[in-house]
């Protein structure tokens, strides 16, 4: 007997409304209705405006600037799970708050954490993610996780670079596995920056482990937030003899003046993902669409296919 497949529909969040929309286009299905009622004080209501009985349910939204984008996403979901939605998928291409993974220091909270179980909470019944900051995060939640991997992306594009003295670089320790796997698929050698940071977003200092002389350096992190890590290793590598040197980001936070900072550097070009809106064009920085790639998974989750499919470059 053939498996009998539920009404699918997709939604978007505010704020990652134009993704949203490709990724509808590669999927071959319009976005659903929705709107979001927004009061004087700040305060906003989203509203589902289609019957989603009976359907799987979409739910398209980085959480960006964490806060409003989150209790969109937690507001939409509980909408859905309101209107009898029989399955509810959280698509999170950025998950905010990633970087509060664990407890580093006395009385913080692990915002990625409280994160997952407010999505649970709220009644999502799967969540669809890209290159989270600590894999481990997927062990925050009791439920179905996919977590697609952006070399996918990013592997072609540099292959199609033709770069003939290529080395791959972490720009700190904590990046080394991520810049190893990617090393992999073209057989080439790794380095790695190790930084010593006075707080959050403030390096007091940082060396290179490896030699870098007459290479071209591709660096290797998930999110550029206000740039200066990749601008000072950027720096740093190309004072060591290095040919070139650009970097790969999945997710452009760019926050402040981060988009000048990489400007001003000596990266030959930053390629981010279109996870989180680039409102401001620069030469230096190229985004590539992650669209198909999340229309591809939901195709999968859809019709109970093999996600390992995903992952083959």
């Amino acid at each position: 007997m053939p498996l009998q497949f539920n009404p699918v529909k997709l939604f978007s969040g505010t704020g990652s409304k134009e993704l949203a929309m490709q990724i509808a286009k590669h999927y071959g299905k319009p976005l659903g209705e929705s709107t979001t009622h927004r009061f004087s004080d700040g305060e906003f209501q989203p509203s589902l405006d289609e019957s989603v009985r009976g359907c799987d349910i979409f739910i398209i939204q980085s959480t960006y600037q964490p806060s409003d984008n989150l209790m969109e996403l937690l507001l939409m979901v509980d909408a859905a799970k309101r209107a009898s939605a029989h399955y509810i998928t959280a698509v999170v291409p950025y998950y905010g708050l990633a970087r509060q993974d664990r407890k580093d220091k006395p009385r913080v909270a692990i915002g990625a954490k409280l994160v997952a179980n407010l999505l649970k909470s709220a009644g999502i019944h799967r969540i669809m993610t890209m290159d989270l900051h600590a894999a481990q995060i997927q062990g925050f939640f009791d439920i179905p996780v996919d977590h697609l991997d952006g070399s996918v992306i990013f592997v072609p594009y540099i292959k199609s670079l033709g770069l003939k003295n290529l080395t791959i670089a972490s720009p700190d320790m904590g990046g080394s596995y991520r810049a190893r796997t990617f090393a992999k698929f073209f057989n080439a050698e790794v380095i790695i920056c190790d930084k010593r940071r006075k707080r959050a977003n403030e390096i007091e200092s940082m060396s290179i482990i490896g030699d870098v002389t007459g290479q071209d350096i591709v660096l290797i992190d998930d999110i550029c937030d206000t740039a200066r890590t990749l601008s000072k290793a950027a720096a740093l590598i190309m004072e060591n003899g290095a040919n070139s040197v650009r970097a790969v980001c999945t997710h452009a936070v760019l926050s402040g003046d981060a988009i000048k900072t990489v400007e001003d550097s000596v990266l030959s070009e930053l390629i981010v993902t279109d996870t989180i809106p680039v409102s401001i064009k620069s030469d230096k920085i190229r985004v590539l669409s992650t669209a198909e790639l999340f229309a591809r998974a939901i195709t999968t989750v859809n019709e109970y296919g093999s996600m390992s499919e995903l992952f083959k470059i």
